[in-house]
């Protein structure tokens, strides 16, 4: 069985934001244009380099994304700056393929029920249409990561084996995808579970990089990537405040929360590039753009070491 070190300490962290397109996505009301892409400007302007703007998905099934080009045109993108998209189908890559993205990420689900909610086909299906999508992408020179969602687990059927995500990585090796990302769309990921998931995929397509989406759902997200860095995996996603939630699956809450990630791989010893008060800033922003509190911890409590004025917080008495 193929396993690697755990990421040594001082090592960078890639942390990918996905809060303009998963966190956005399943806001009922429409977050305006300009208010995206002041959301994602602040965010690169607290350090973050590779972010998943948007998704070109149909405007019916999704009505929050369908200002996909507009939001890709009008945002400041900095020296390094890593743009990514989210394509459910060939429709979509075509769209991707004039829009200025730097990668695309693929989508299928390892269950056939979640596949057929999300998109519409079964997974044989998904992965038989992938060379058309591969072919738009790779003629347009955007390199493709591929997604699997439900990798840990799926809300109607239970149980997702290894074997098929193993499956489908290595369909997405042989494509020619440079990563593959694991969806855990409704939180079902526990450490065990990644550790299985990690080790399977790297015995069957051991030359493809392995990207981790955690939620929230029930409270082990953090605890999952902890499970990754000790296999070995350098990449993670996150969304600012920890919003998100898949709208195709019950019972799907938030992302793990950006803040929060960076914050717990600064304080074990890891390098993110991010500055963690601009950070908070930015997920304050984020916050009072959706007009609720958001569930990211760092954004209540701040970091370890804040300092509090004594004069101005209650003495017991008696």
């Amino acid at each position: 069985m193929a396993t690697v070190a755990p990421v040594p300490q001082g090592t960078r962290i890639t942390i990918c934001e996905v809060g303009p397109r998963d966190g956005f996505q399943s806001e009922k009301t429409f977050i305006p244009t300009q208010k995206k892409i002041e959301i994602a400007n602040a965010l690169f302007a607290a350090g973050l380099r590779h972010m998943q703007i948007t998704s070109f998905v149909s405007p019916r099934a999704v009505p929050q994304l369908a200002d996909a080009e507009e939001v890709l045109a009008g945002i400041d993108r900095p020296e390094g700056a890593w743009v990514t998209a989210l394509v459910p189908n060939l429709r979509g890559a075509e769209r991707a393929a004039g829009a200025g993205v730097d990668a695309v990420h693929t989508v299928l689900s390892a269950s056939e029920t979640h596949n057929l909610k999300n998109l519409n086909r079964p997974v044989d299906q998904s992965l038989a249409e992938l060379d058309a999508v591969f072919d738009v992408l790779s003629g347009a020179g955007i390199v493709v990561e591929g997604g699997i969602a439900t990798a840990f687990g799926c809300p109607f059927e239970g149980i997702v084996p290894p074997e098929q995500l193993a499956r489908i990585a290595r369909r997405y090796q042989d494509l020619g995808a440079t990563s593959v990302s694991l969806g855990d769309t409704t939180g079902m990921a526990t450490p065990l579970t990644v550790q299985a998931a990690i080790r399977a995929i790297r015995d069957a397509a051991p030359g493809l990089e392995i990207h981790l989406h955690f939620h929230n759902t029930r409270g082990v997200g953090l605890a999952c990537v902890m499970t990754g860095l000790a296999e070995g995996v350098t990449h993670y996603d996150a969304a600012v405040g920890g919003l998100g939630g898949c709208p195709f699956a019950a019972g799907a809450t938030g992302n793990i929360c950006t803040e929060d990630l960076a914050y717990l791989l600064q304080e074990s010893g890891y390098e993110t590039g991010v500055d963690l008060d601009h950070l908070i800033d930015a997920a304050a922003l984020a916050q009072d753009v959706i007009g609720r509190a958001l569930p990211g911890q760092l954004l209540k409590a701040g970091p370890r070491l804040k300092r509090h004025d004594p004069e101005l917080t209650l003495t017991a008495e008696g």
